[in-house]
């Protein structure tokens, strides 16, 4: 049984940026060759960052693609690594119309390319396109209508792109109808709670289909909202998982595979499942035997749930942060449980040394509630201040004469305008502290604490806020490390602190049950009448359902931040502002 040494380039491209992309797949190739790489895969669109979303739609940038995508095959023939095929991903265009979706030739595809001794030497596109969640791929692309096979030392190995494997169908039957002994899957799939597990089913249940072991190689990273969590992975036809990358790591998988000897006579052009074609590449060299030396791929341990959404949560704060060319996060502190979080994440993701709060404390603050932001400066380690809005509210009200909830409001927008000022004095980008129960029923002032650039736990509801503190103070004592978070800020009463002993219950049902008919309204799409009848207040419900309803126009203004749910604020649920439908 030949074997062939495969290696998964688990990587962070930036979109845009083709000429990094390029360096990096320079960089991780020549890794991969002197591991002794006989096939090297790199994810989704690596190219170009994935996804490009209407940057599809700009010939300069298609075209940008296709160059470098030439380019780099010279270089990596230059730089003595031509003799091993290099799978990458790219953004291509069609050569013939496609009169069944109405695109002429030379339209956008999503397209992946083998390169091999200077030349690319075959080209195909994704054929089943997400336009789902938080897919839009109909909008800019053309599907394939092939399915390339590699002969590479003795053995037929197909090719597919992400969402192939996600559709029944395709190149998983056509793989098999093929012979292939190897599917190899590019992929950019990103994260959301549990998806590894569904990642795992899923490339199990098509191996079997496909009758041959399947590669599934991911990227890592973030892109504005989206976060990718690699999960890189192998496993054998009858399910066995042979390797496994670690989770939001960039990491070079290598491992040697015994793979059945290519035997198919099939011809190129023959018709195969779902009206693909069979476009079958020789490369040269022969079956191999197993090496003397086997490389010893590991199977990296999963990560805890509460461990999998920090981890989500940091990466998608960093990518923002970094890629957007900013070295320093600012965060108003006013000693409560989110902003405490976000700072925690913020500390994380780039240095305490690049992590600036602001203790913004009006006449309703309470003591602790400073000492509280105090502490949490001391044990993270981020720079403090404290500037008082106290001035500046009691000139604001007594010149306007505000009242009520007016007067609440202020103080926010006073301290979104203060953290706006000394982001523009200072430089650095503001991150908004909003968690997804409050963005959900409009418990946020516009202008205020909606202020920022980026909402680290926009996705996170107020419950699992609290697991997350937990969660990550108890890391800390397990590391030997003094906890990030003051255990006073965890346990006490959630309050806005805008007027006298004020409490987040006295405008909101309790967090849990607050949350739990969230996640039925949004995260499943359940109707009023199918939440009550689950057992739930229909008052509370009907509150719930409005509050939601109504504050549509709030959440569209409010900044983007890392996706971990099934359906988060923004790209997933798209639900209109001017809308008179109250009934769920």
């Amino acid at each position: 049984m030949p074997n062939l040494r495969l290696a998964l380039s688990q990587i962070d491209p930036w979109v845009g940026d083709i000429a990094r992309n390029s360096d990096e797949v320079v960089r991780w190739t020549e890794q991969a060759v002197a591991a002794g790489a006989q096939l090297v895969a790199f994810p989704e669109m690596v190219l170009t960052g994935y996804p490009v979303e209407d940057l599809a739609l700009r010939r300069s940038f298609v075209e940008a693609s296709r160059t470098a995508l030439v380019g780099l095959a010279g270089r990596l023939a230059a730089g003595g690594l031509g003799e091993v095929p290099v799978v990458v991903g790219y953004l291509g265009r069609s050569e013939h119309a496609s009169p069944r979706f109405g695109r002429p030739a030379g339209s956008p595809q999503n397209c992946a390319a083998v390169l091999h001794r200077g030349e690319v030497v075959t080209r195909f596109a994704k054929h089943h396109l997400p336009n789902y969640g938080v897919f839009d791929e109909y909008r800019w692309f053309v599907p394939g209508d092939q399915l390339p096979v590699l002969r590479v030392h003795g053995v037929d190995v197909a090719l597919a792109v992400c969402e192939d494997i996600w559709q029944d169908g395709g190149r998983v039957t056509a793989a098999r109808e093929a012979g292939a002994g190897l599917l190899l899957v590019v992929n950019g799939s990103p994260y959301e709670r549990n998806k590894d597990d569904q990642r795992l089913e899923l490339v199990r249940r098509r191996a079997a289909e496909a009758g041959c072991t399947l590669a599934y190689v991911n990227m890592v990273g973030g892109q504005d909202e989206l976060v990718f969590d690699g999960d890189s992975i192998v496993v054998g036809a009858d399910g066995e998982v042979l390797a496994r990358s670690p989770q939001f790591e960039e990491h070079l998988l290598v491992l040697d595979l015994d793979l059945p000897a290519a035997s198919s006579d099939h011809t190129d052009g023959l018709l195969l499942s779902d009206g693909l074609h069979l476009v079958r590449t020789e490369l040269d060299g022969g079956p191999r035997d197993a090496p003397a030396l086997p490389v010893a791929a590991g199977v990296a341990p999963r990560l805890s749930d509460e461990a999998e959404i920090w981890a989500a949560l940091v990466s998608g704060t960093r990518a923002y942060v970094t890629k957007n060319g900013f070295r320093s996060v600012l965060i108003g502190l006013s000693g409560g449980i989110d902003s405490a979080l976000v700072a925690s994440i913020a500390v994380d993701a780039i240095g305490a040394g690049n992590v600036y709060g602001v203790s913004m404390p009006s006449r309703y603050s309470s003591q602790h509630s400073r000492d509280d932001a105090a502490e949490l400066a001391r044990r993270t380690g981020l720079y403090l201040r404290t500037v008082s809005i106290a001035p500046m509210f009691d000139a604001y009200v007594a010149a306007t004469e505000l009242t009520g909830l007016a007067e609440e409001n202020l103080q926010s927008r006073l301290r979104g305008t203060l953290l706006m000022a000394i982001s523009n004095q200072e430089g650095h980008i503001v991150l908004a502290p909003g968690n997804k129960s409050e963005l959900a029923v409009g418990y946020s002032t516009l202008y205020g604490d909606s202020v920022g650039a980026y909402g680290p736990i926009k996705d996170v509801y107020k419950s699992l806020v609290f697991r997350l503190a937990r969660w990550r103070n108890e890391e800390a004592e397990r590391r030997g490390e003094v906890p990030p978070i003051p255990e006073n800020t965890i346990s006490k009463p959630p309050s806005a602190e805008l007027r006298p002993d004020q409490k987040d219950t006295d405008s909101l049902p309790d967090y849990d049950l607050l949350d739990s008919v969230l996640d039925r309204y949004i995260e499943g799409d359940e109707g009023r009448d199918a939440i009550v009848a689950a057992g739930f207040d229909p008052a509370v419900v009907d509150r719930v359902v409005r509050l939601v309803d109504t504050a549509e126009y709030k959440r569209r203004q409010y900044p983007p931040g890392p996706k971990i749910s099934v359906k988060n604020f923004g790209r997933d649920r798209r639900l209109p502002i001017t809308n008179r439908w109250r009934r769920g």
